[in-house]
């Protein structure tokens, strides 16, 4: 998962009529169902799943802090709807074929008008390797409905996974961000504390490098290309 921090939990449009295609999030994408799963507007019935599982030790520990009661999940979630419905940013449930969501992918707007924006997702657990976060990525990066140019991402540096994930898709290391992210202390093992980008600050956690990627429409025309015929040949 990605470090990117959602508003009120702490972790990608004209409003549709039905949740498979993004009621409430201000966005319909023109194909909502993936080979693996459906991406939805996030609901107040997602937030007592989502909120157990994205609240697991390894979800969280690269994420910024979760929310900790399911008051303040329900919160963002209307907290997001109202965003989507102005365009600023936008919230979906990644929802594997008949079952409940598992996971969320947020996009907000960095530039007016949605050209440049930042995204972050984040999957449970249990889900990790599976190919998911893959496949709902595939609907999310639809650069023609979100209208973007170019998307923005960070991830901890030591996030393998979170790194893996971003050059599946296309995306392309920028810059690194010294000392960017605060990792809780009950999250932090201590082999990463001796890694020489890790820094105490205080007795509650350290700061560590985050990694600041892009992705281009034009990356991600490319990298969907290449899958289609990687598929084709398979």
């Amino acid at each position: 998962m990605l470090s990117t921090p959602l508003p009120g939990i702490q972790v990608d449009m004209a409003v549709a009529p039905t949740a498979a295609s993004g009621a409430g999030s201000g966005i319909a994408f023109p194909t909502p169902r993936g080979r693996m799963a459906d991406l939805r507007a996030v609901e107040r019935r997602d937030a007592r799943a989502l909120l157990t599982l994205l609240s697991s030790e390894e979800v969280s520990r690269f994420a910024a802090p979760a929310a900790t009661n399911l008051d303040a999940f329900e919160r963002f979630i209307d907290w997001s709807a109202a965003q989507g419905l102005e365009r600023r940013q936008f919230c979906f449930a990644v929802v594997p074929h008949g079952t409940t969501a598992v996971g969320l992918f947020q996009v907000r707007a960095i530039e007016h008008g949605f050209r440049s924006a930042e995204w972050g997702f984040a999957i449970a657990f249990a889900f990790w390797g599976t190919g998911l976060s893959a496949d709902a990525s595939a609907l999310v990066l639809d650069f023609d409905t979100l209208g973007a140019h170019r998307l923005e991402a960070r991830a901890v540096a030591m996030n393998a996974r979170g790194t893996g994930a971003l050059l599946k898709v296309g995306a392309v290391q920028e810059a690194v961000l010294r000392r960017a992210f605060l990792c809780d202390d009950g999250h932090q093992p201590v082999a990463d504390m001796a890694a020489p980008n890790a820094g105490w600050t205080s007795s509650t956690g350290c700061y560590v490098d985050q990694v600041l990627w892009s992705i281009l429409d034009e990356d991600w025309r490319h990298t969907r290309a290449t899958w289609r015929r990687q598929v084709l040949v398979h």
